[in-house]
């Protein structure tokens, strides 16, 4: 297997394949990576170069490619696919997955309910989207994940003064302006197998207000919606993904029922997400994501019995972040207590992202978060008062 990526989030992963018996040549331009020593081969090759990364795929005979929580891998491993004869999603639908202006003009085609929205590329073009679009509205990179370069904007001169930043995070220098819609946020994971897509789970994305109100504090299962409202976004969640063409593959469709009543596609990914989302199914029904995305690479089928649920557990999955979170803002010093985190009632894993020197900022962006907790509960909520609970049993000492 030809794994694309080969950093932190990119670990559990790459483990999982090795146990699974399947040999691993792992690419990332990061020499240091922490996933290539736990490879059987790790090479060090950008990823944004297809060819470069096909070679590689040539020289070691691999039978398939895939990637994990990478949202700009997705389109290399597509590509890398095709070069090399073997299964994949295809460029097209890769393409329409990753960049969100030609993903919401083919679910515009198809119907499905989204924000209104306008592409940008430069300043002249403000005034149109603006006018197109309305206020308040989101910001962010055509082409980008992980919540950079996005803003909530309530003007034009908001637009004026961040859509450099929002272009700087763009492969190809294009920002989209969607109008903003406040209510719950709702993620799934979808498994496509021959154009019939399972719906594995459906879970709450907790979000901070203020700037950082793109990332996810927590993540909640089952969600707390029901009846018509959780109807509604699972359908919503289901066209996106026959609308794109995913025939074969992972989706992670997010979606906000809105507080005026309606579903609407706010991003959708082709890929196992980043943020512990594999975990959901893990715990929360026993779906192993990881197995089903290395048998669809390797072209093989995936059975009835890996998509069917095993179990019905509540979890909750608590980040660890400051401004909101438990965690203080400064430079980090010292940091114990995880063995405290880890024996807390139902908290069944815990990690930490930082390191001694590391400055902890306010949640802005995903990568402002430092660490999570997973705690299980006879209930949702219940769930989420253990991680919180768990969480705050850190010690953390910044300057």
């Amino acid at each position: 297997m030809l794994f694309i990526g080969a950093g932190r989030h990119q670990r559990r992963a790459l483990e999982r394949v090795r146990e699974l018996g399947v040999r691993v040549v792992a690419v990332d331009r990061n020499a240091d990576a922490p996933g290539l020593p736990r490879s059987d081969v790790g090479e060090i090759v950008d990823f944004g170069n297809v060819e470069a990364v096909a070679e590689v795929g040539r020289r070691h005979d691999v039978d398939g490619v895939m990637t994990f929580a990478a949202d700009r891998a997705v389109p290399v491993v597509a590509g890398t696919a095709e070069l090399l004869g073997l299964p994949g999603i295809g460029t097209e639908t890769a393409h329409l997955m990753t960049n969100k202006i030609a993903m919401r003009r083919r679910l515009a085609d198809a119907g499905v309910e989204q924000p209104r929205f306008a592409a940008l590329r430069h300043h002249r073009e403000i005034r149109a989207a603006a006018d197109a679009v309305g206020f308040p509205a989101v910001l962010k990179p055509a082409d980008s994940a992980g919540q950079r370069g996005l803003f909530l904007v309530l003007s034009i001169d908001d637009i004026e003064r961040h859509l450099h930043a929002a272009l700087a995070q763009s492969i190809d220098e294009e920002a989209i302006l969607e109008s903003y819609h406040a209510g719950l946020e709702v993620n799934g994971l979808l498994v496509a197998r021959g154009g019939e897509i399972t719906v594995v789970t459906l879970s709450d994305r907790r979000r901070p207000p203020g700037i950082g109100f793109g990332v996810a504090l927590a993540h909640v299962y089952p969600s707390t919606l029901y009846g018509d409202a959780l109807a509604e976004v699972e359908r919503v969640g289901l066209a996106t993904v026959h609308a794109l063409g995913l025939t074969d593959g992972i989706a992670y469709p997010q979606v906000i029922w809105g507080d005026d009543g309606v579903a609407r596609l706010i991003e959708v990914a082709a890929r196992i997400p980043a943020g512990q989302m594999d975990s959901v199914a893990r715990y929360g029904v026993g779906i192993d994501l990881i197995e089903i995305a290395l048998r669809q690479a390797l072209g093989e089928r995936v059975p009835d019995e890996l998509v069917a649920p095993k179990r019905e557990q509540p979890l909750a999955i608590s980040f660890l972040t400051a401004e909101p979170g438990p965690l203080p803002t400064g430079r980090l010093v010292d940091v114990s207590g995880l063995d405290r985190v880890l024996a807390f009632p139902g908290v069944v894993e815990a990690d930490l992202y930082f390191q001694e020197g590391e400055t902890i900022r306010p949640v802005q962006v995903d990568g402002d978060r430092r660490g999570y907790v997973i705690a299980l509960g006879e209930t949702n909520l219940d769930a989420v008062e253990r991680a919180e609970a768990a969480a705050r049993l850190l010690d953390v000492q910044v300057a």
